[in-house]
């Protein structure tokens, strides 16, 4: 189980005497298998929230426990192996494709497990990637493929997606989301995933986070909260989020 408990931050520029919160008052418990969707207009922290999850960002208040253990008794390090956060950004590391798959077993002293990575670069569509070739010179769309398989080489026990498929095509984001599928299936890595694609949310997401008003507004089950939402402000969100779609 991971726990959340009064979770709370500042914005960055404020000091700790301020009483003004970007986040607060985020509390939840997720339990081993479930796929979270986190919603929200752009501006509301999502991408903090997930960062402070990580301890990529300080909390300035409140607690998280992963199995019990409260994330002030781990090593960060250690923390960040079993929560493990992917930036939408992807960001490649000096040396080849191959040299970044093996960053994490080698920063947490694993055996590096060829077989798995060729395994999920095929689910990837990225099987005919140099494995040679200077990691710095991918695409954005393969940068943010690798990032994603190198965190899922920790086999974490929760993991963070931010915005993953974002750089994607829609073939290339059908594969990932396929990919995810079949690794939460099999391993059942607790997903927190932010996106803007609602039909996205629909398609993978077993429960729904709308992050408004600086808290987690709404905590539903994926299909209950886009049938019936209970607050006018997710109502809108989702209703913009349909009226873009038809747009385009």
């Amino acid at each position: 189980m991971f726990e959340i408990k009064q979770l709370a931050k500042r914005p960055f520029h404020m000091n700790k005497t301020d009483d003004k919160y970007l986040l607060s008052n985020i509390s939840a418990e997720v339990v081993r298998g479930e796929w979270i969707s986190l919603l929200g207009a752009s501006g509301q922290g999502k991408s903090t929230l997930l960062r402070m999850f990580s301890l990529l960002h300080s909390p300035d208040e409140g607690d998280m426990l992963l199995e019990g253990i409260s994330f002030r008794n781990q090593h960060p390090r250690f923390w960040r192996k079993q929560i493990c956060y992917v930036a939408q950004q992807a960001v490649m590391l000096t040396g080849t494709v191959e040299d970044n798959l093996k960053v994490p077993s080698q920063l947490h002293q694993l055996t590096y497990d060829s077989q798995l990575a060729k395994r999920l670069l095929a689910a990837a569509k990225l099987s005919d990637v140099d494995l040679k070739k200077d990691a710095r010179e991918l695409s954005g769309g393969q940068m943010q493929r690798i990032a994603l398989i190198r965190s899922l080489m920790l086999r974490p026990t929760v993991l963070l997606l931010d915005e993953v498929t974002s750089s994607l095509d829609v073939t290339n984001t059908l594969a990932i989301e396929e990919l995810l599928k079949d690794w939460h299936r099999n391993e059942g890595t607790i997903m927190i995933g932010i996106t803007h694609d609602l039909k996205q949310a629909e398609r993978v997401s077993t429960r729904t986070w709308f992050l408004a008003e600086g808290t987690i507004l709404e905590d539903a089950p994926a299909k209950q909260f886009f049938i019936s939402p209970s607050t006018e402000a997710a109502s809108q969100f989702i209703i913009s989020g349909q009226a873009e779609v038809l747009a385009t």
